[in-house]
This record gives structure tokens, sequence and C-alpha cells, in this order.
């Protein structure tokens, strides 16, 4: 039997130990690193997961990120046998442009001395850098540390470029025999810094998307609900508006059907009746369609004010002869404390009625027995318009939503009250174009007051708005003079394709003496001057072959008829269209739905003929 010795021969190769033992050690450092690498990965997805919950958590998961990182850098160093037993890791955090940071994160052993949290910035100048909790360090400091070899400091860089903050390590020093070992940890702790680095900067990143889309997807669903807000107000606004529009509008259908098919007589006082209610609600519904159109106006900074020294006595009690009716009806007192110390103060008088009238309106609306009064009492340099009645009150719940655009209280529509839910929001709108305001107290079953406050001179205010009156600006934009009319002639030539308004113009300049002509189109009117010479000319604005405008421009060209005065008739109604008509050459401009009694007093001005008090 052969025999074998355990020794090796003399001429056998060395023994490859070694080499395998430090092949095993860099597999082992590598398999460390990786897996550090992956444990931390996770740690931060984590913290992503939970980001992507709520925008607070989001904005919570910033901090997570970077005390994960620390704590995860600690651990795998820690735990290792790469002998870095006493380590501090830290996280000094950086606004863009700034030149000194904070500590803000750190990890490290609860036995680590305060020594071993010392950083040696450069051999040269022993400086060293105290790595703890809300320690200031300077930029230039930790950029030396990421220069020296091996690093201390790595930097946290966003996508744009800027510095976020910068990683630091601290470690106890080793023994002097360990220098192979000290260099290859070092390059191996280097490695998982820098690396570690980008994986947080990686993940602010990610979560800085999620933070977005959190914060766009929450605008969204915030801009959601106001446009379904907004459309359902809308949808009853328009639901309101018809019942609204269709209620007068069947009076007057109705009781028009009536007194045709009965045969109208002026005797009768039934059909007297019919022509008031007939009256009255082409009343309401005007004053419906022009809440609509104030609103549009004031949204649109098309709302003509014009400013004049009010008497407030005498407004007052105008306004209250206005309701007086309505409150009879319903069997209610009105009431007026006017202090004698308020005389007069500078507003629009037509757009202050109309603030007054809101609000008393709302409050006989809302007050079934007991009073309604106006208050008027000065303070400093406001005066205070309250009106207060002791009707149902209102809940600090639709107090709340009072003065938004068709609102109406709920008990209200269930009680069949009209209104559109305009009237407050035009009143409050008013209000502040006169530098005021509109305050509102009220109890359920204790009745309400509205406070109405404007100051007293708005010669400020009109200042500040760089403008002169509409007043002044309408005389200064009059046609000359020599426009008018030399005598008292009664021929009137209107211009109107509208039938309706044609024969009622007709009807009621007749018999104010006038003798008018009545023409549909362009080529009708030149026609007609040329066998009538007008004292005046009545011009629609939209002709069914042509412009009015353009009409009276081609007039005031011609010898003939450029002295013809011209009072322009149409539904434009906003702001500037007067100032157009006139720039056009009328000499005047009254808007649809003609107010005949006007009409007449700015025909007699031009023709020197009735105005509407002689009407018979």
């Amino acid at each position: 039997m052969q025999q074998y010795s355990s020794l090796p021969e003399q001429n056998s190769q060395i023994d490859p130990t070694p080499t395998l033992l430090k092949t095993i050690q860099q597999l082992r450092a590598e398999l460390w690193l990786e897996s550090s690498l992956n444990q931390l990965q996770s740690r931060l997805n984590d913290c992503l997961l939970s980001a992507c919950i709520t925008v607070p958590q989001a904005k919570a998961a910033e901090t997570e990120i970077f005390q994960t990182l620390v704590n995860e850098l600690y651990s795998a160093m820690d735990t290792s046998r790469v002998a870095f037993t006493q380590c501090i890791v830290g996280i000094a955090l950086f606004q863009p442009q700034e030149t000194v940071g904070t500590v803000c994160y750190i990890s490290c052993s609860p036995s680590s001395t305060s020594q071993s949290s010392l950083l040696e910035v450069t051999p040269k100048k022993r400086k060293k850098l105290r790595l703890k909790l809300q320690e200031v360090i300077e930029l230039k400091d930790l950029q030396q540390l990421e220069k020296q070899q091996p690093p201390k400091a790595w930097r946290l860089v966003d996508n744009f470029g800027d510095v976020i903050g910068w990683l630091m390590i601290a470690t106890a020093p080793l023994a002097s025999n360990c220098d192979l070992l000290i260099a290859s940890q070092a390059q191996l702790i280097s490695q998982l810094m820098a690396r570690s680095a980008k994986q947080c900067t990686t993940a602010l990143a990610q979560l800085r998307q999620i933070i977005s889309c959190q914060q766009r997807y929450q605008q969204l669903g915030s801009s959601n609900q106001e446009l379904e807000r907004t459309n359902q107000l809308k949808n009853q606004f328009l639901a309101n508006t018809s019942h609204e529009i269709r209620t007068p509008l069947s009076s007057i259908i109705g009781f028009t059907h009536l007194l045709l098919a009965q045969g109208y007589d002026p005797t009768r006082e039934r059909h007297q009746e019919y022509l008031t209610i007939i009256q009255s609600s082409g009343k309401h519904l005007l004053a419906l369609i022009n809440d609509i159109l104030d609103l549009s106006k004031i949204e649109a900074n098309q709302l003509e004010v014009q400013w004049e020294t009010v008497d407030v006595p005498v407004l007052c009690s105008n306004v209250l002869a206005m309701v007086k009716e309505k409150a009879a009806n319903k069997g209610l007192k009105l009431r007026l404390e006017l202090d004698p110390d308020v005389t007069t103060l500078v507003a629009d008088p037509l757009r202050l009625k109309q603030m007054l009238l809101n609000l008393l309106f709302n409050a006989l609306k809302f007050t079934n027995t007991g009073s309604v009064g106006l208050q008027v009492a000065p303070k400093g340099v406001f005066v205070y318009f309250t009106v207060w009645d002791t009707g149902i009150g209102i809940s600090q719940e639709d107090q709340a939503h009072l003065f938004q655009p068709y609102f109406q209280i709920a008990n209200a529509v269930a009680d069949g009250i009209e209104g559109t839910g305009l009237g407050l929001t035009v009143t409050r709108k008013l209000a502040e174009i006169h530098s005021g305001c509109v305050e509102v107290e009220s109890e359920i079953d204790r009745g309400s007051r509205f406070t109405l406050v404007l100051p007293l001179n708005q010669e400020a205010g009109e200042n500040e708005r760089g403008g002169v009156s509409n007043s002044s600006l309408s005389a200064n934009l009059l046609v000359p003079p020599s426009y008018l009319a030399s005598s008292s002639s009664t021929d009137i030539l209107l211009v109107e394709d509208d039938l309706p308004n044609a024969n009622l113009m007709q009807i009621y300049l007749s018999k104010l003496g006038y003798k008018v002509t009545w023409v549909k189109t362009a080529i009708e009117m030149w026609e007609a001057l040329t066998q009538l010479d007008p004292a005046v000319i009545l011009m629609d604005v939209y002709l069914p072959d042509g412009n009015g405008l353009k009409l009276v421009q081609q007039l005031r060209e011609n010898p003939h008829y450029r002295t013809i005065p011209v009072i322009a008739q149409t539904a434009m109604a906003m702001k500037g269209d007067r100032e157009i008509c006139l720039a056009a050459g009328v000499n005047d401009y009254t808007s649809k739905p003609i107010d005949l009694p006007l009409l007449a007093n700015l025909i007699a001005k031009y023709s020197k003929l009735p105005t509407a008090t002689d009407e018979r």
C-alpha cells in the first residue's frame, strides 16, 4: 500500500490561504457595503410610502428621511467588523446662498465621550469642530472637511444644484499599528457615505414630487368643490330668477288678456286696477333685471357713479314713502329716527336710495308682525344708516353667507318669500364703491339690524379715482348749442324697428302735442328727411339695415341735417355706452326700457315744446 506524507513536498507551491482570506475579507466588506445601502434604501422607501398618505405626513417625511439616514449609517458602522465602534454621524442643513449651517440631525452611541464628537478640519490650523445638535458650522469648514483624505463631509445636493446640507462623520481614533486596516476601512466608509448621500438626495427629490402632486390634487379637489358649489348656486339662481321673472310676466300677460277680452274702458275702476297691477309687475320685472345688470356692472368695474351732495332727511323720507304701501299691506309700522346733526353727505343719491331700499324691502319681507325702522346717526366722519326689524331673524350660519351672490335663506325659500339672492350682494358692493361697508346683527326670532356705514365726504375718494363725475363728463360731451332747433316745431322723426316700442312712443308723444313720423329702417329715414324738417330725431342704435350711431355721423357730415338734434334710445346700458353715443354726435341719450316722462323732457329741451309735466 502506498504511503502518503502529511507534510508538503519541498517543491510544492506556497500555501494560498492568505490570498483566500484576503479575498474573503474583500467580499465580506463589499457585502457589508451593499447590505447597508440596501437597508438604507428600504428605510427611505418606507418614509416615502408614509408620505403618500396625507399632506401633513408628506411634509413631516423630510425630517424622517434625514433622521433615518444618520441612524442607518451609525447602525451600519457600529455593528460591522470594521472596528468603528465609536462614531458620530450628523447632518448640517443649509439654506441656498447661506454660508453658515446648523447641525440638525445626529446619531451616536450614548457612551461616546465629548472628545469623540470632534472633527479635525486641517492639521495645519488644528481647528476642531464639535459635531453635536444645534452646533453652528461654517460652509468653508465643511468644504475643507470634504477635501480631506479621507473625506469627513459629503454634500446633499438637490435637482437644481443647490446644497441642501452636509453629511458628516466623526470616528474614534484607532491604534497606530492598524494603518492598513485604517486605509481600507476609510475607503469603505467613504464609499458608504457618498452613496448614502446620493440615495438621500434622490429620496428628497421624490418626496418633493409627492408633496407637489398632493398639493395639486388638494387644490384640484378644492377647485372642484368650489366649482360644484358655484354651479349649485347658479342653478338655484336660475331657478329663482325663472320664478321671479315668470311671476310678474304672468300678471302682465294675464291682466292684459283680460283688458283685451273685455274691451278697455278707462271709466271702469276694475280696469284701472288691472293697469296698476300691470305697471307694478313691470316695475318688479325691471328691478329684477336691474339687480342682475348692476351686479354684472360692478364685477366688470363698469358701474356709473355720480357724486352729489345729498340731502339726507329728504332722501330718507322719500325712501320710506316708497315702502309705505308694502308695510301697510302687512300691517307693519314704519319708524324713522334721524339725528338732527346729519344733514348732508357726498354720495350717489340714486345708489344710496337703492341700498336703503334693498335693506328696507328685505326687512319687510322677513317681518310678519311688529315694525321696521330706519335709524340715521353720525359717528365721527361716518354716517350709520341702520335698518332694523322685528322679524324672523337670521342664524349665525346663514349670516356667514348672506352677502354671497345667489344665496337665499333656506326657510325663506320654503316659505315662498320672493328674492333672487342678489340684493344684499349688490348693496355691499355699492357700499364698498362708496368707501363704506355693511354690517349685520341678528338672532333667530329676535329681528335683524343691517347697518350701512358711509363716509360723510367722498371728495378724497373721488380724487383718488382720478376722474370727474359722469354728470360733468356728459355735459362736456354734449353737442354745441348750434345743434338746438331754432323753431318750435312739433315734428318728431322716430327711427325704431320695434313695433310695440314705436307704438308706445307715438301714442305718448301725440298726447303731448307732437306729430310723430315713424320709420323702421335707415333707408326710410333718408326718404322721410327729404319731405320732413323734424325738430328732433329719436334714433334707435340697432336697426335692421344699419347702425344708428353711424347714421348720426352721416347726419352730422351732411350740411342739410347737421343741426337737427338727435336723441339716442337704446338698450345699451353699460358703463361707457353713453359716452360712445355722445361721441358719435348725438345730443342726448336714454336707455331702454324708455322712461316716458324723461323722454318728453329731453324732447322739450331741444324742441321748446311741452314737458312731461304738461301732459293732460
